[in-house]
């Protein structure tokens, strides 16, 4: 019973919270397609940040916890990767399509991945997440007849390399500062985004509708998940994480198909559950790499 009770902590528990995280993430994206119209991309992603860095301070008031000086360069890096992260990803979807952008950004954890990997089965898991990934990045071929945008494509692949970053100074920081790490993470984030998508809009731009969907968006797609990651991050060995994230499309498919409408084919369908069958083999099988102390007791 009490080794049960270890392995639901130190591996299920962690595993859950992810899910949650990224079924918030998908619902979050859906929702702030309707804010690109009104308010533009950048705009939409400081909204995001600012409104979410105002929930968590007023929820977990940082204030009170004292964060060590040799610990501010990786929250510093892990909250500039976020907020870089999120405003690429926006630039990215307003120039190719979702699909497309996702899996080019995907190319960051599984690079994390990759390079984190001890054995060569963590590699055939790798493997077939990327062939699942293959498969999803031709579902809008049919709309990209035209060639993709280089400036879609390189935000997309920039979004990657930061998504990569948030996974390793974020496992660096919540193994210090636990959960106040994406407070402050979130809010350096805000700081360094705020500024550009603000710089033009006008105040008349904003509606009570606006700020409303503004703040749902920021919830489901910052606040709630960035916090669930940052539990969860300190837990898991670095590729099992990396490879976990494969689930995304998954969760953008479901997404879509519950929020949006669409609807996918049968192989495509086969190609998310490969990306499934994936990361559920990472998950029982990563042990050859040591998660980093997590400063909660089991």
């Amino acid at each position: 019973m009490l080794l049960s009770r270890s392995f639901a902590l130190s591996r299920l528990l962690p595993i859950g919270l992810l899910l949650v995280a990224m079924a918030c993430i998908q619902a979050g994206a859906s929702l702030a397609t309707v804010l690109f119209p009104a308010v533009g991309p950048a705009t939409a992603t400081s909204l995001r940040l600012s409104m979410a860095a105002v929930l968590l301070w007023l929820l977990f008031r940082p204030w009170r916890w004292r964060v060590a000086r040799r610990d501010w360069p990786n929250l510093a890096i892990y909250g500039v990767a976020l907020g870089t992260m999120n405003f690429l990803l926006y630039q990215a979807i307003d120039h190719i399509p979702l699909g497309i952008a996702v899996a080019l950004e995907f190319t960051g954890p599984l690079s994390v991945a990759l390079w984190s990997s001890k054995s060569r089965l963590d590699l055939l898991w790798v493997g077939i997440a990327i062939s699942g990934l293959a498969v999803l990045l031709g579902l809008d071929h049919d709309n990209a007849r035209g060639g993709l945008d280089l400036y879609g494509v390189l935000c997309a692949l920039g979004a990657g390399g930061c998504w990569a970053a948030y996974i390793l100074f974020g496992q660096k920081a919540g193994a210090v500062n636990g959960i106040q790490s994406a407070v402050w993470g979130i809010t350096i984030a805000a700081v360094v985004i705020a500024p550009i998508g603000f710089a033009d809009i006008a105040v008349d731009a904003f509606d009570e509708r606006l700020l409303l969907i503004a703040l749902g968006v920021a919830i489901l797609s910052t606040a709630l998940p960035y916090t669930l990651e940052m539990v969860a991050l300190p837990r898991l060995p670095t590729q099992t994480f990396g490879t976990l994230m494969s689930l995304e499309p998954a969760f953008g498919a479901l997404s879509g198909l519950l929020f949006l409408g669409q609807a996918l084919g049968l192989l495509q369908w086969l190609a998310i559950g490969a990306v499934v069958v994936a990361s559920v083999g990472t998950t029982l099988t990563g042990r050859s790499a040591q998660a980093i102390d997590s400063p909660y007791p089991d």
